[in-house]
């Protein structure tokens, strides 16, 4: 992947769940970054993972729960996942969420 520019165009959407497809924007071994896409009423299972994620609401509400915390989020609004801090979303509003994550979340590819 070329790391110095990427069109979107040229990226495939990956289904991942019920109403929620996700698209590699850019990655190398230290950082990555995801734009994924939620149906209204989908569901970002609860999880955990090794790596720090910051994410930004692109479109749409979304209700993010991070450690037993439950926030309501949207457009605009951030929210940033510690190490292995069990996490996930439920969508209210279709939309877009920006997830950046370190290191490079290798399960992806």
């Amino acid at each position: 992947m070329n790391k110095a520019f990427q069109e979107e165009e040229a990226l495939e959407w990956k289904t991942v769940a019920p109403g929620v497809r996700r698209k590699i924007m850019n990655y190398d071994p230290n950082v990555m970054m995801v734009k994924v896409q939620f149906e209204k009423d989908a569901v970002g299972d609860l999880h955990q993972h090794p790596h720090i994620q910051s994410s930004y609401v692109a479109e749409g509400k979304f209700d993010v729960t991070i450690n037993g915390n439950t926030k309501q989020l949207q457009k605009g609004d951030t929210f940033f996942v510690e190490s292995n801090l069990v996490h996930g979303v439920v969508c209210k509003e279709a939309g877009i969420l920006i997830d950046v994550f370190n290191p490079c979340r290798e399960d992806f590819l």
